[in-house]
């Protein structure tokens, strides 16, 4: 989401994190700190995924963008997914060959890789691909197009989310363990949960 649209933006859910246990505050603040160290993505497909990754989200924060890429790469890298149909490639692949295809489309319609475009072209491309209507057709017609848009999507919206300063944004108190909420009710909110700028 773009952060100037937040209801929230005096909200930082980080300043609550000594409520936390140990544990937890390990794993929330080691997603503030990214290396830019790759164990399945080229550094090529890094830079078609940010470019993709931030204009999927509408944000353009390098150190969030960053973060999802790496959670992404760490992901495929684990070779672990959840059910998929018999006739889609494991997640491993099919994101490889449809970055791969988009790196190929690019260049041989635009001779610029995707990263180069400028934006209005690059939302025309996904969105093609989103329709299972990418050119050239003959780079796409063996990468199932639509599945590689809808499980991209499904991974940069899983990393996107579980950034804090995303958190902050869209007013979400991070993990309740151990401190826990007491007011349940619609409408009520704990003393330490975000308030929209309106009632802050």
């Amino acid at each position: 989401m773009n952060p100037n649209l937040s209801r929230y933006p005096t909200y930082d859910v980080m300043s609550a994190q000594h409520e936390w246990d140990q544990h937890t505050r390990t794993i929330v603040n080691e997603r503030l700190h990214t290396g830019g160290d790759y164990l399945f993505l080229s550094v090529t497909e890094a830079e078609i995924l940010r470019s993709w990754c931030s204009l999927l989200m509408d944000d353009a924060r390098g150190e969030i963008i960053q973060y999802v890429i790496e959670h992404i790469d760490h992901t495929l890298s684990a070779g672990i997914e959840s059910e998929r149909k018999s006739d889609v490639p494991h997640a491993a692949a099919l994101i490889r060959a449809g970055l791969g295809g988009l790196d190929d489309s690019c260049q041989i319609l635009y001779t610029e890789r995707f990263f180069h475009l400028d934006t209005e072209r690059q939302l025309q491309i996904m969105t093609s691909i989103s329709e299972n209507d990418a050119l050239p057709h003959d780079t796409w017609k063996t990468i199932p197009q639509s599945v590689f848009f809808q499980k991209l999507l499904r991974l940069t919206t899983e990393a996107y989310y579980s950034h804090p300063r995303v958190w902050s944004d869209i007013g979400y108190g991070g993990p309740a363990y151990p401190r826990g909420y007491v007011r349940m009710h619609p409408g009520q909110l704990d003393p330490w949960e975000a308030k929209p700028k309106n009632e802050a």
